[in-house]
């Protein structure tokens, strides 16, 4: 018999709740009130139509090096499709407990498509305060679409041509990359497995917290992707490291938000920086986000590209299978 898991959108919306649960209240020292984002601080913005393409890619490589993070607008995907993907991810969300239960997935056993709420392995672990849903979205050979909500009806519809247009922009920003690497176009996305590079969408969920001070909704991390690409709603949160500092990522209407993961950290052997982020929550309104993570095969091998290396330059890290990378930083061992 698995275990009842205790949804966060429940225990939010259960009026009584005053103050915060303590498995949610973070120590001391990962509080957002004794950790403020610094203010004044502007993360990059980019804009894909920048016509000097020679520009374009030092812009990219400029924000991938220093931040790695950035903005881009003029994307060419329409403001109307994000608005109908948010309405339908919202629409799950908004139905009865019953309904979004039948999706549950099962993390312990490996099976982590589906609705979630991240549990932890040991008391000592705090919980964070987000319910999500995930699932593959590409390769077509990888979807499963009974893991997808069947709820509201238009869901695998408008999510198909979200992964179309997710699949276009993740060719053209591993492009610039590849450039701003001074490499042949084509090179991240061969490295990563070309037509058989994956994307998997979280939807995240932050119901309103009754102590948003002392929760995180996500704790600092970076992600195991090669690129994350994200979009969240009106409702500001994000927050990512730079310069020994938090520095809050204001909402900007209609961009797509570029994380740098940790396999292009490797392939760059470092020069692209994989970005630490952490996502706070809020005491009136839920916070969303739709995050598409771009990922190798299990079976890629993911090490420093050889023509970055030299005397100079050693390899600042080991190569080996993106399952191998996946299990020891799910398990928390060197990598």
């Amino acid at each position: 018999m698995e275990m009842e898991v205790e949804r966060i959108q429940n225990l939010a919306f259960n009026n009584q709740l005053k103050e915060l649960p303590p498995q949610f209240v973070r120590p001391f020292s990962e509080r957002p009130e004794n950790t403020k984002a610094v203010e004044g601080v502007t993360v990059p913005v980019i804009s894909l139509s920048q016509p000097q393409r020679d520009l374009l890619v030092k812009e990219v490589a400029e924000a991938a090096s220093q931040w790695g993070f950035f903005l881009v607008t003029s994307h060419g995907i329409s403001p109307a499709l994000i608005k109908r993907l948010q309405e339908v991810g919202e629409e799950f969300f908004a139905l009865p407990q019953k309904e979004k239960e039948a999706y549950a997935n099962d993390p312990s056993n490996g099976n982590f498509e589906g609705y979630g709420t991240k549990m932890t392995k040991n008391l000592e672990e705090k919980v964070e305060w987000v319910d999500y849903f995930f699932h593959m979205m590409s390769p077509f050979s990888k979807i499963n679409y009974n893991k997808w909500p069947k709820n509201p009806p238009s869901y695998r519809e408008v999510t198909q041509e979200y992964s179309k247009e997710m699949l276009r922009l993740t060719d053209e920003i591993l492009e610039l990359l590849s450039e701003g690497l001074g490499l042949e176009k084509k090179s991240l996305k061969s490295s990563l497995g070309d037509e058989k590079i994956e994307l998997e969408m979280k939807i995240n969920m932050y119901p309103p917290c009754p102590q948003p001070e002392l929760a995180l909704g996500v704790e600092p991390h970076t992600d195991m992707s090669a690129l994350t690409l994200l979009v969240p709603n009106e409702v500001s949160g994000l927050q990512v490291w730079n310069d020994n500092k938090w520095v809050a990522v204001d909402y900007f209407q209609d961009a797509i938000f570029v994380h740098i993961g940790d396999q292009l950290e490797v392939l760059s052997n470092g020069k692209y920086k994989s970005v630490l982020h952490r996502s706070l929550v809020n005491k009136e309104r839920k916070r969303m986000s739709w995050a598409v993570f771009v990922v190798p095969p299990h079976e890629a091998v993911i090490g420093p590209l050889p023509p970055l290396l030299n005397d100079h330059n050693p390899p600042k890290f080991s190569t080996k299978t993106y399952a191998e990378y996946r299990h020891r930083k799910f398990n928390k061992l060197p990598q």
